[in-house]
């Protein structure tokens, strides 16, 4: 059966491979190369290899069988939530979100209400900024993620262009991200500029942090911190992440001797806090190289000082 399909503003910018994988899901990747080799995919009426990258108005004819192309896609339920979102700065592409404790980011996790993702795109077919319907491969999604039981600043990208530069800027380290963090003992210095190496245990969803380079499963991670207040117990750290690797903060912390309240996979023992005490608290754009994304550079993302810093340290000014 052939099939004519026109590539639109959200799909452009991506692979042909990529594309088609999105827009026929039940297709096999073995068959989608079979189909490109045996030129049952034509790119712009010209034999195609799948490396293309799709810009808008290119046409694609597709030779294939008709239960790839009528394979059901995933509906975007209208979410009521007595928990609106907590939109912190909003324009044309971005939705900068604050995320509370205990709630997922993207499905499949444990939490028993929705996924802020799901929220987010009801938020814009409600507005009518999303058309799901109308979509061949695109939809609104996160450029960041934050652990479930961690708070703070998410940034949703509201179109393919949006999401493509976001996640560009976030790869060049370009965006400065702070987080708020208490921790259960004494850091070692006032302020430091911290590297050391990681390495995923994916079996226990916890990591590891050697002072050394092992091999080359082990990461680099780049951690700076500054401790802003302390008492006998904790101290109040404002952490810059200079790469962003699983757990980095919870897991780099507790190897310096400091975990964080509240988290006791990586070392704290006191059961002060059912969750650890750390929040995404601010995103600062200054460094962004895209010509599309410097609007943002006037752009200082701050979320509120969250409950755990009013709770150790109520005098403490930010």
């Amino acid at each position: 059966m052939l099939h004519e399909i026109i590539i639109k503003k959200n799909d452009a910018g991506q692979r042909l491979d990529k594309f088609i994988l999105k827009f026929m899901p039940s297709m096999p990747k073995n068959m989608l190369y079979k189909l490109i080799r045996q030129k049952e995919i034509k790119y712009n009426q010209k034999r195609c290899t799948g490396k293309e990258i799709l810009q808008e108005g290119d046409i694609l004819r597709i030779y294939a069988k008709e239960e790839f192309f009528s394979s059901p896609k995933k509906e975007t339920p209208v979410i009521q939530t007595v928990n609106p979102l907590r939109i912190l700065f909003e324009d044309d592409n971005f939705l900068f979100i604050y995320k509370p404790v205990g709630q997922d980011v993207h499905s499949g996790g444990h939490s028993a209400q929705p996924p802020l993702t799901d929220i987010m795109q009801s938020y814009l077919i409600q507005k009518g900024e999303y058309l799901p319907a109308q979509e061949q491969s695109f939809s609104p999604a996160f450029c960041n993620r934050i652990d479930r039981n961690t708070e703070g600043i998410v940034i949703a990208a509201k179109n393919a262009a949006a999401l493509r530069l976001m996640n560009e800027a976030i790869r060049n380290r370009e965006i400065k991200k702070q987080y708020l963090a208490i921790t259960s003992g004494h850091l070692p210095e006032q302020k430091a500029f911290c590297r050391a190496w990681l390495k995923k245990n994916p079996d226990k969803n916890q990591v590891q942090i050697s002072a050394v380079q092992k091999d080359n499963s082990w990461l680099e991670i780049l951690t700076e911190y500054e401790i802003l207040a302390e008492n006998k117990k904790n101290q109040l750290v404002l952490v810059t992440l200079h790469t962003g690797r699983t757990h980095q903060i919870r897991a780099h912390l507790a190897f310096l001797g400091a975990p964080l309240l509240g988290d006791a996979k990586y070392g704290d023992s006191t059961k002060q806090e059912k969750y650890q005490c750390l929040c995404a608290y601010s995103l600062d754009f200054s460094a962004v190289t895209s010509p599309e994304l410097k609007y943002l550079r006037k752009q200082q993302i701050t979320t509120a000082v969250p409950a755990f810093v009013k709770k150790y340290f109520s005098a403490y000014k930010l």
